[in-house]
């Protein structure tokens, strides 16, 4: 995305029980699962090794955990895919499989290849504020999001 482009624009979407894939099984993936389990996901990670989060998830039922890897032309129509693996070529080849597909995807490692942007999250339901910086400033909307947090909060 360049210096010049629009902002994104936020868009809340109704996630319960619609199908995500996450490949990549690590930190970054494991904070955007519990991300989206809280808004209902139905998750399946595909990863060879991952998190005790994860495991656990998995252990609980709350997510599908295939612990192998990635292979080309496996993805079929999810509502969401995050390629979020330790390997760029791994998350390029996910990414160029999902545009093919038009299945929306987010790559951990290239925001210019994501279709969308994880927010900070401040959430007391029924209100929902997600805060982003379109991909920039992540310290900024860490800061902005705790600030948010803490007057919903004090309400």
């Amino acid at each position: 995305m360049s210096e010049d482009a629009a902002a994104y624009f936020p868009l809340f979407v109704d996630l319960n029980k619609k199908e995500i894939v996450v490949f990549g099984g690590g930190k970054i993936a494991t904070r955007r699962i519990l991300s989206l389990l809280d808004f209902g996901a139905d998750i399946t990670v595909v990863s060879p090794a991952c998190t005790k989060e994860i495991s656990e998830l998995s252990a609980q039922n709350k997510l599908v955990l295939e612990q192998r890897c990635y292979m080309v032309g496996e993805i079929k129509m999810p509502y969401m895919v995050l390629a979020a693996t330790n390997d760029p070529i791994v998350n390029d080849m996910i990414h160029r499989e999902c545009k093919e597909k038009g299945i929306l995807i987010n790559v951990a490692s290239d925001q210019t290849k994501s279709d969308f942007f994880f927010p900070g999250l401040a959430v007391q339901k029924p209100i929902v504020i997600g805060v982003t910086a379109s991909g920039k400033d992540h310290k900024k909307v860490k800061v902005i999001t705790q600030k948010i947090r803490d007057m919903l909060k004090g309400e």
